[in-house]
């Protein structure tokens, strides 16, 4: 297993990875996601690699006050093998050496088991509510 930071003939596999582990919703075109994210600190959009197949992906940023990650997802037949607690540490790696102080996430409303999974890494509920808006139609 390698993880290493996304490129071009990755499109099709993240694109699959993220559809199997139901990371897509109507609202958010995932290619202009990935074209987004390629303009902005590409290399801290991750995948992790097996075998040749795309198994894990996450897209992580850093704004200069706080890092974000998003579509931290691990293929169904590979999870409960510490490919996604790999990816984050990889992410929070490089988001310390980068100075980053705090990294951020969203979990959906719901959604136990990524609650449980952020929580055994030590993340913690802020007591904020995440308002947003979109500036861009995706569709």
């Amino acid at each position: 297993m390698v993880i290493r930071p996304y490129k071009a003939g990755d499109l099709a596999m993240v694109l699959a990875l993220w559809h199997d582990c139901g990371l897509t919703r109507a609202w958010n075109d995932p290619h202009k996601d990935i074209e987004r994210k390629l303009a902005v600190n590409p290399e801290l959009f991750l995948v992790c690699e097996e075998a040749g197949e795309i198994v894990g992906s996450a897209m992580f940023g850093y704004e200069g006050h706080r890092g974000w990650v998003n579509y931290l997802g691990v293929a169904p037949a590979h999870r409960r093998k510490g490919l996604a607690k790999a990816l984050m540490q990889k992410g929070e790696y490089l988001l310390r050496e980068a100075g980053c102080p705090k990294l951020n996430l969203q979990v959906r409303e719901g959604n136990q088991a990524a609650l449980a999974f952020y929580k055994s890494l030590g993340y913690q509920d802020d007591q904020v509510i995440s308002l947003g808006r979109r500036l861009i139609a995706d569709n």
